[in-house]
Formats: C-alpha cells, structure tokens, sequence
C-alpha cells in the first residue's frame, strides 16, 4: 500500500532529484536528512500550527536539513493554498524564526504569476499534495555559495519541463500515487 509519506518520497527521488530540479537534494535524500511529515489540517490557522511545530522539531534535531510539510486533506484550491503559504511567511517573522528557515512551496496545480496553467514550466513547482517546505536558510547560503552558476537554475528546470511537456509531467507526478519508492 502506497501512503502519503511513500508518495512524497517517490515525487523527490523520481521528479526532483531524477531531473535535478533541486541539485542539493540528492545529498538529502542520500544521508536521510529530509524529514516528511503529513498533515490532515484543513484550516489555515491549523495549518499554520503544523508548520510552526516543524520549525520546533528542525531547532530541535540539528540533523534534520529539511522538512517536506504536506497537506493530504486541506488546501487543494491553489488560491486558498497561496493564502496560506502568505500566513506562514507572515507567522515565520512573528515567531523569530526568519533568517532562520525559510519555505518554497508546492502544489498539484501550482502556476506562476507569469504563465498559462498549461505552460509544463510549472511543474517545477507541482507536487503530488500542498507542500511547505522547510529549509534552513544557513544551509540554502552554503549550497548556493559552492554552486557555479545557481542563478542557472530555475533557467535550466524551465528548459527541461518545456523539452519534455505538459504530458510527460502529468503522467510523471500521477505516478508517484502509484507506486512504493523502494519499487
């Protein structure tokens, strides 16, 4: 049986680190770094709870690099989804835990501000549920400082997406719902 957590774990190795759409991933992935933690939150303030307890638990194991904070229940509408990732941002400065960690995010229809919803460039961006995902800023600076040429990258991911196509993706991320990481 495919759980949630099997299914995010699939996304990373078959989409992000298969395709290098993150080129620190792999190293994560590879020392177990990445902590993947479900949420059934359907309110944002909820939502905003789970997240807040994650920066708690990366704090409290220095060992976690990261944190993939998804939601199986809540936030499908991409709208509702950006509110709350406003609200999160928002709760990271109140909380004192900006400069610390901050969040990119994911969603199943994720589309830029700047593209068409069929444009494959957005799957950059999708993944298989509603994602915050937690990232130690110190971290972040240390991999972009020893990486030539970082700016390249979201350049080279929209190249990759737009080479293979809307469909390739699609059929990519439904995947990850069928099958165990370990297959």
């Amino acid at each position: 049986m495919t759980t949630p957590i099997n299914v995010m774990q699939n996304w990373v190795s078959s989409v992000i680190v298969k395709f290098n759409f993150c080129p620190f991933a792999r190293q994560e992935v590879e020392q177990n770094k990445i902590h993947y933690q479900p949420s059934s939150s359907i309110s944002h303030d909820d939502a905003v709870m789970d997240m807040l307890e994650q920066c708690v638990q990366l704090t409290q194991n220095p060992k976690r690099e990261t944190t993939l904070l998804f939601f199986t229940q809540g936030f499908q509408n991409f709208d509702d989804f950006l509110n709350l990732v406003d609200l999160a941002n928002a709760m990271l400065c109140v909380q004192g835990y900006e400069g610390t960690y901050q969040i990119a995010n994911f969603h199943p229809n994720y589309v830029f501000a700047d593209s068409e919803d069929n444009d494959p460039a957005n799957y950059t961006n999708r993944a298989p549920y509603p994602t915050l995902h937690l990232i130690r800023e110190l971290s972040m600076e240390h991999a972009l400082d020893n990486y030539d040429d970082p700016e390249s990258i979201p350049e080279n991911n929209i190249k990759l997406t737009r080479r293979k196509g809307k469909i390739f993706w699609q059929n990519l991320l439904a995947d990850c719902h069928n099958k165990n990481v370990d297959e």
